[in-house]
Formats: structure tokens, C-alpha cells, sequence
């Protein structure tokens, strides 16, 4: 396995993309783009980890983080709290995509050495250390771009689920952190 795009600099500053597995697109649903959400709140609140940027796509996350302790440890700890609440929610919901859902995740989890049964995201984060203003300023505008590039707003604070509303100083759904 390459050691590319592995965080090793527990405490920098990292562009990251969490995938679902399939590209399944799950996040096309507001109840689990809220699980994000209150699980990066959580983790700001609790976890100490900062988030400067993040954006939620229908299949994918990007976002912009650091901490002062272990950052592979709280994305280890929010991707297990959100993949577990969000196939919990797909079962007790009157989810209408449940059956090809779950199909998609038994069938990655199948191909995997770490999962016995589910698999919702892609164990690659895609990290990528920002070590420059020019590095930070180009990951937050794509950050912010990719609603605009997929078509669903003209502007990128139009969309509610991303920093971009923080940075235009409008209403937000989450807290973020200051670079």
C-alpha cells in the first residue's frame, strides 16, 4: 500500500475527502447530511478538533481540519459514529432506496479485510497537508465551488450545507474555526 496521501503530521493542518463507498449517494437526503453535521459539532465541542472549511456533496465530504491531539484518531472515531448512525437511520427510516443501499454496502464490506458485514465510506481520506496561504486559499475555493461546479447554486454561500455560508458571514449550520 503507498504511504501517498496518509496523514502523517498528527497535528497539521489537512485537505481530506471522505467517499462513500460506491459513490452511493446518500447524502441526498437531509436526515444524513445532519448526521455529518451534528458529528463534526460534536467532535469541535468535544474532540478538539478544528474545522476551517468542509462542504457535503451527495456522496463525498471535503473539508479542511487540524487538531492539537491525534487527528487519524477523531476522523477514525467520526467516521465509525456517523457510518453506524447513518445505516442505523437507513434501517429505521422509511428510507425507499434501503434495499439498493444496503446492497452497496454488503457488497464493499464483502471485499474488505476490516468490515465483516456494512462498509459506508472508502477507508482512504485522501489527505493532503497544507503547508502554504496559496495551498489553504485553492482547497478552500474548491471546497467552496464544488455545489457551484455540480450545478446546484450560482453562488457558493447559496448552499447551506458548506463553509461557504461562514465565510460570507450569513446564517451556518456549523460553528467552524478560524485558519
Amino acid at each position: 500500500m503507498s504511504d501517498g496521501y496518509q496523514i502523517k503530521n498528527q497535528q497539521g493542518l489537512y485537505f481530506l475527502t471522505f467517499q462513500v463507498v460506491g459513490w452511493a449517494d446518500v447524502f441526498s437526503r437531509k436526515v444524513y447530511r445532519d448526521i455529518v453535521i451534528d458529528s463534526f459539532d460534536y467532535c469541535r465541542k468535544h474532540k478538539q478538533l478544528k474545522i476551517y472549511s468542509y462542504v457535503i456533496m451527495t456522496n463525498h465530504i471535503h473539508c479542511i481540519l487540524s487538531t492539537e491531539g491525534n487527528l487519524s484518531d477523531i476522523i477514525r472515531d467520526f467516521k465509525r459514529h456517523t457510518s453506524t448512525t447513518i445505516l442505523e437511520t437507513i434501517e429505521a427510516e422509511n428510507e425507499s432506496r434501503k434495499e439498493w443501499l444496503m446492497l452497496i454496502f454488503k457488497y464493499h464490506a464483502k471485499y474488505n479485510k476490516r468490515n465483516n458485514e456494512l462498509q459506508f465510506w472508502t477507508h482512504e481520506n485522501h489527505a493532503v497537508e497544507l503547508t502554504s496561504n496559496e495551498m489553504i486559499d485553492s482547497r478552500i475555493n474548491y471546497i467552496h465551488q464544488n455545489p457551484v461546479r455540480a450545478g446546484w447554486v450560482a453562488n457558493d454561500y447559496e448552499y447551506l450545507y458548506s463553509s461557504a455560508t461562514n465565510f460570507a458571514n450569513l446564517e451556518s449550520l456549523l460553528e467552524i474555526d478560524e485558519i
